[in-house]
């Protein structure tokens, strides 16, 4: 699956005025392909598959378009350019930032086509509003955060499941398994710096009201936090 990034009329010869071509950029996971396509029986409808997404087939000196407006047809590719890798997600700032994050990451990774990423916006915006409500709140253990991110992301992918491809689904699948566990060392870390952070205000509390430190508790506090 490729998302068709930009579509422009490419130069002719002289000589030959009557043909129709285009430069067509295709973006392909971190790849983007520039092909010079060549519509059958000069066909326009190319000029208006920016922001699709289409299936092609490429191969060492050709991108083929698969069922496409045109047909399946092979053309040329004129140069390939690596695109930088889509940004890992930052889990700090995704309890503010959720809806925002989330479908740019999604956008980026799946490839998606404006149109599905249309579709998606109402499910990804009450997944972040299901999200904000249990997944951080710190008085719920981290495990059972866990489970509430499962269940709600698993939601949202049924409803996503109809307007992505089949390649899409695949790849949304293998993603949520790694979010899954950089969410939990996300939670974990801030966990532990929150006790973190709980005990050194309760090792100041101790040595501002008694001066001193007696129990094997508080010395060990005071060893840590405040030595």
């Amino acid at each position: 699956m490729a998302t068709i990034l930009a579509v422009d009329r490419h130069p002719v010869s002289a000589e030959d005025l009557a043909a129709i071509r285009y430069g067509v950029s295709a973006k392909i996971r971190n790849t983007a392909y520039v092909d010079l396509f060549t519509p059958p029986n000069g066909a326009q409808s190319a000029r208006y598959a920016a922001g699709r997404g289409m299936l092609f087939s490429v191969e060492r000196d050709t991108l083929t378009v698969v069922g496409g407006l045109s047909g399946t047809t092979a053309s040329p590719i004129l140069r390939v350019e690596t695109l930088p890798q889509p940004p890992i997600l930052d889990w700090s700032k995704l309890p503010s930032q959720y809806f925002a994050i989330i479908l740019q990451h999604l956008s980026d990774n799946l490839d998606l086509s404006a149109d599905q990423q249309s579709q998606i916006k109402s499910i990804i915006d009450r997944e972040a509003r299901e999200v904000a409500r249990v997944c951080f709140r710190s008085i719920l253990t981290v495990q059972d955060r866990l489970n509430h991110w499962e269940m709600i992301v698993h939601s949202s992918d049924e409803k996503m499941k109809a307007i992505l491809s089949q390649a899409q689904w695949q790849k949304l699948e293998e993603m949520r398994a790694v979010e899954k566990q950089r969410l939990k060392q996300f939670l974990t870390t801030q966990k532990a710096q929150k006790h973190d952070n709980e005990a050194v205000s309760a090792a100041f509390r101790l040595k501002r009201n008694s001066g001193s430190i007696s129990s094997p508790a508080s010395h060990a506090i005071h060893e840590r936090y405040l030595a």
